[in-house]
């Protein structure tokens, strides 16, 4: 008895340790340093952890209230009623979306009577709203044209940059702001004239983020002029169709434009801000093609990108905008309500010039009423934005960038006085 114990226990000593997969984990990543912190989203992890009432958030990128609360559209509301009386299943969507849901989000897009849509010249997909869009845009474009690189904005949107890097371009930019609240137009169209023929291209459609400036219509037909002639690729971001001038049809100019003059173009489409649709990540992806023929073989690769990536994209969202868009009272209402969010922050941009000028600034700040969309690019240096938060307790990013959805009518006052307090 007592032998087979001791040669247990020694059996049990001498067999090796297996590695618990916590400690396999450890070992394995213990090299991965630590990210830096988003610096969008970094801003509202900030103002969370303030104690102080008087905290105002302007880093972040959806539309609040007049009450700084999030916003569920009433159309959207009647859709998932709608929906959900329909008891429906949560089977898959196919690997490109329903064919409803890209019919009807390209005709807002880009008209119910474009002859490209009846032409079947317009292949459509749907994503992971715009940032998916322009993911599998940036994917498929790298393996389908020749061009190493691409053009963006000098500034654009932060996740621009890596997401074009992650899809094997190397970044170029062109010029675009002014630095005193305005578009550089004429840096912009010599860089555009500069680039190399076939050069690609990244234009916001409306609304530019971070400045919200926009080039006027007769710039964008300069622009296109100028595309064509250089036989340049261009991608549009549509991020924010409707809710920058309230007005659909009006925002899509540009992109109809191009498309309608011959020029070669993709668009990214987001109904994020539109429609209020944040964390339902619906969008889609278009690109205008030469014939129906050729259509059919774009989107079998856009369906070969997709399939690996996300295999196929989420149902809830895209059945809202399918309900909205093909009911003409659901569709009426919509255009009303995108417009009451769009009134809303171009009231807020009145509101808060003539506030500052109450507060005794003599400084020009009519680039605050003449920029649109979200986004304002104050002009406020990084050590006033540093100002503004330890004295203030005003969040934005360090550029200057203020989300004007995030000003309400019983802020705005208190906001112009903190921006004065450090601009004077």
């Amino acid at each position: 008895m007592f032998s087979r114990l001791v040669s247990r226990g020694t059996a049990a000593r001498c067999v090796p340790r297996v590695p618990t997969m916590k400690t396999q984990a450890r070992y394995q990543w213990a090299g991965v340093p630590m990210g830096p912190p988003d610096p969008i989203l970094g801003v509202t992890v900030a103002w969370r952890n303030d104690p102080s009432p008087e905290k105002l958030n302007l880093g972040v990128g959806a539309y609040r209230d007049d009450n700084g609360a999030p916003f569920v559209l009433e159309c959207v509301k009647e859709a998932e009623k709608r929906i959900l009386a329909k008891n429906m299943n949560h089977e898959y969507t196919p690997i490109g979306g329903t064919p409803e849901f890209t019919k009807l989000a390209a005709q807002l897009l880009f008209h119910p009577s474009n002859p490209l849509l009846a032409d079947k010249k317009v292949a459509s997909v749907q994503t992971l709203s715009g940032t998916g869009a322009l993911r599998v845009a940036g994917e498929f474009a790298r393996q389908f044209i020749p061009n190493k690189e691409i053009y963006l904005p000098d500034p654009t949107w932060g996740n621009h940059i890596p997401i074009f890097k992650n899809s094997g371009f190397e970044i170029k930019t062109y010029k675009y702001y002014d630095g005193k609240g305005g578009l550089d137009f004429a840096g912009f169209k010599k860089d555009v004239e500069n680039a190399s023929d076939g050069s690609f291209f990244l234009f916001h459609a409306c609304a530019h983020n971070p400045t919200g400036v926009d080039p006027t219509p007769e710039q964008w037909k300069e622009l296109a002029a100028v595309c064509k002639a250089k036989k340049h690729l261009v991608l549009f971001d549509v991020a924010y169709q409707g809710f920058a001038s309230g007005d659909p049809e009006k925002d899509a100019f540009a992109l109809r434009h191009f498309a309608e003059n011959g020029i070669p173009i993709l668009a990214t489409q987001s109904f994020a801000k539109n429609f209020g649709l944040y964390g339902e990540r619906v969008g889609a992806l278009h690109i205008v093609t030469g014939s129906a023929e050729e259509t059919e073989k774009v989107l079998s690769q856009l369906l070969i990108v997709i399939r690996p990536m996300y295999s196929n994209p989420p149902v809830y969202g895209s059945r809202v905008i399918e309900t909205a868009l093909s009911d003409e009272k659901l569709t009426a209402q919509w255009r009303e309500e995108v417009k009451v969010m769009a009134d809303r922050i171009i009231k807020m941009r009145e509101l808060l010039v003539e506030n500052l000028k109450k507060e005794g600034s003599t400084r020009d700040w009519s680039h605050i009423t003449n920029q649109i969309g979200m986004f304002c690019y104050s002009g406020l240096t990084a050590a006033q934005v540093d100002q503004l938060k330890q004295k203030w307790h005003v969040y934005m990013t360090s550029n200057g960038r203020i989300s004007m959805a995030g000003v309400t009518s019983s802020r705005v006052g208190y906001l112009a006085k903190a921006i004065h307090d450090v601009t004077k």
